[in-house]
């Protein structure tokens, strides 16, 4: 049953994957990498006439089908509507993408400048998805499967998980194009400081009580 309580939180979710792909498409115009989570379909789009957001998905599914696999029966039956957060991620990433076709720069500096406002964009976005309180993105989800199976912090697995993601990315990247191509600095730095800046936000946010309509 739908209250009004709910519909919030599901115009959040939307609200926070919307600016998810647009802090994604804003990382990968600084032409200084992208988030470890899009490096592989990032990395596959160049070489195949895919778009970012429609591989995106893709990957969303395969986490989330390992998430099947990995609880069994187990998997909450609450939580199968995640293909949806993966299906909006992808669709927000080419929108993203499209929105942000004007932000460019040969500058260093600027560069740099639009890698730091797209991390603040991407946090806000998880910071918003994660605040909703209803559906996991696939990704972290995954991860947080992993951790409990595994008895590990999440954090550690997060950082091991990205690790591989970026690993497998600059494998594809040297196999086909011989150099790397999609993977910089950029995708260390936004692996870095984006969890930093969510801890910011969320500071200001429960400061000013921000999120308190979602249960009125």
């Amino acid at each position: 049953m739908f209250t009004i309580s709910i519909v919030k939180r599901y115009l959040l979710l939307i609200s926070g994957l919307f600016f998810m792909g647009l802090g994604i498409s804003m990382i990968t115009r600084s032409s200084l990498g992208t988030p470890p989570i899009s490096s592989i379909p990032y990395v596959l789009c160049l070489i195949y006439p895919v778009t970012f957001g429609a591989l995106t998905f893709v990957f969303s599914l395969i986490f989330m089908v390992t998430e099947i696999i990995l609880l069994k029966g187990d998997f909450p039956r609450n939580q199968y509507p995640q293909i949806l957060v993966g299906f909006f991620l992808g669709i927000f990433v080419d929108l993203g993408m499209i929105l942000s076709s004007s932000v460019h720069s040969k500058n260093y500096i600027g560069q740099i400048s639009i890698l730091l406002i797209g991390c603040v964009v991407l946090a806000l976005g998880i910071y918003l998805q994660v605040s909703a309180q209803v559906l996991m993105n696939p990704g972290e989800g995954l991860v947080q499967i992993i951790a409990v199976k595994t008895k590990v912090r999440f954090g550690i697995i997060k950082i091991l998980f990205d690790t591989i993601l970026v690993s497998g990315a600059i494998a594809i990247s040297l196999i086909y194009f011989g150099y790397l191509n999609g993977i910089r600095e950029g995708t260390v730095i936004s692996a870095l400081i984006v969890g930093y800046i969510i801890i910011i936000i969320n500071a200001i946010c429960t400061r000013c009580n921000i999120l308190t309509w979602l249960s009125r």
